[in-house]
């Protein structure tokens, strides 16, 4: 584990981990409703890790919020969470009411020009406002850690919180398929100033990737030789609608077809295996439905197949997981961990540096928090 200097460790008494917000859409609204839903400890069902290191749920405090819709720059987060385009499912209610108004952030390419061909209710409309300077707020909050939520397709804008992060001392939590984490170079630049980085594109607890890649392991180890396979994805949320725009889903792709891709011995050839987003249906809001197929050859060359539907509500099946990896990133600034943090990576993200299976991630993380505590 590497070990560089960066923030003073907490010492003595216990931090609140000051938690910024970039992306106010449905998995902040997931994530934010989850702070309260576990609040006090009444129940861990559904929790990944009720503790890591000294923290729980209770000890993540937000302090800044970014956004770039005008339904949300201005308004108060616990608001901002319900606002259009927002189709999160609501599972806790009222909401704390935050001290906090949502800041306008960059928009760069944070909106796919064909989402501005559909209806106001259905996607994003940018405000008439001048970014703030992210770095700036993020020093007057006294943020630790950011998490990163912005739609798919947005590499210039997550490069430009990463940035910010960089120059505001830190940690960075990237939950979309924009290579930051698993980038050599941005990786490096984390380690250079001390900062933890998880990353990259974030997984859900059971989600179709997780199914996905059990079952190509499954086989796998039983002997059986998969021939093709696909997984079909289609929602009504916001990213959905971003996603029909082709070009921004390059790094999804890639992201989604390593994951699946390294569960196997032998890798399909490209023209096997097709992976990624297939349609916006509107009238699903933030359910997710996958359809998968998996074809394989068993003993005798016999060939076997199987299909699969899997239904979840999209952003709350991240949230838990989102929520681990930010308590991580704040031990891990606590310790003077800096770069990225490959377990909890491996752990969390559908592309970090280094795939590994499910079962050997959940070990390698909770060896990660272990060995974290005693630094």
């Amino acid at each position: 584990m590497h070990k560089v200097k960066s923030k003073p460790a907490t010492r003595g008494k216990k931090q609140k981990i000051r938690l910024a917000i970039a992306g106010v859409g449905n998995c902040a609204s997931a994530l934010v409703q989850g702070l309260d839903y576990y609040r006090g400890g009444h129940t861990t069902e559904g929790l990944l890790h009720e503790q890591i290191g000294p923290y729980k749920i209770d000890d993540i405090e937000i302090v800044a919020a970014f956004d770039i819709d005008k339904r949300k720059v201005g308004r108060p987060l616990h608001e901002a969470i319900s606002a259009l385009p927002n189709c999160a499912k609501t599972f806790i209610k009222p909401v704390r009411r935050w001290p906090l108004k949502v800041k306008m952030g960059p928009v760069l390419d944070g909106v796919s020009k064909l989402s501005q061909t559909f209806p106001e209710s259905e996607r994003i409309v940018v405000a008439a406002e001048k970014s703030v300077d992210i770095a700036e707020e993020l020093r007057k909050t006294r943020a630790s850690v950011l998490v990163c939520f912005l739609p798919v397709g947005s590499k210039n804008a997550v490069e430009a919180y990463a940035e910010a992060c960089l120059e505001a001392q830190v940690s960075f939590v990237n939950c979309i398929p924009v290579f930051i984490a698993s980038d050599k170079k941005w990786a490096a630049r984390f380690k250079k100033r001390g900062l933890p980085v998880v990353g990259d594109d974030i997984k859900s607890q059971v989600g179709a990737t997780a199914v996905h890649r059990a079952l190509m392991r499954l086989l796998s180890e039983k002997g059986a030789a998969p021939v093709s396979t696909y997984q079909l994805n289609v929602g009504g949320n916001t990213d959905f609608l971003n996603m029909l725009e082709r070009p921004r889903l390059e790094q999804k792709k890639i992201s989604k077809t390593e994951a699946v891709q390294s569960q196997i011995s032998n890798t399909l050839p490209s023209k096997s295996i097709h992976i990624g987003p297939s349609d916006y249906v509107p009238f699903l809001k933030d359910q997710k439905q996958c359809f998968l197929k998996i074809d394989w050859v068993g003993f005798g060359g016999i060939q076997n197949g199987l299909e699969l539907r899997l239904t979840v509500e999209d952003s709350p099946n991240s949230a838990g997981v989102a929520i681990d990896a930010i308590r991580c990133a704040q031990l891990a600034m606590d310790k003077g961990i800096g770069g990225a943090l490959d377990a909890v990576s491996s752990f969390s993200m559908k592309h970090p540096t280094h795939q590994v299976s499910d079962s050997e991630a959940w070990q390698n993380i909770s060896r990660w928090i272990d060995q974290a505590e005693r630094v």
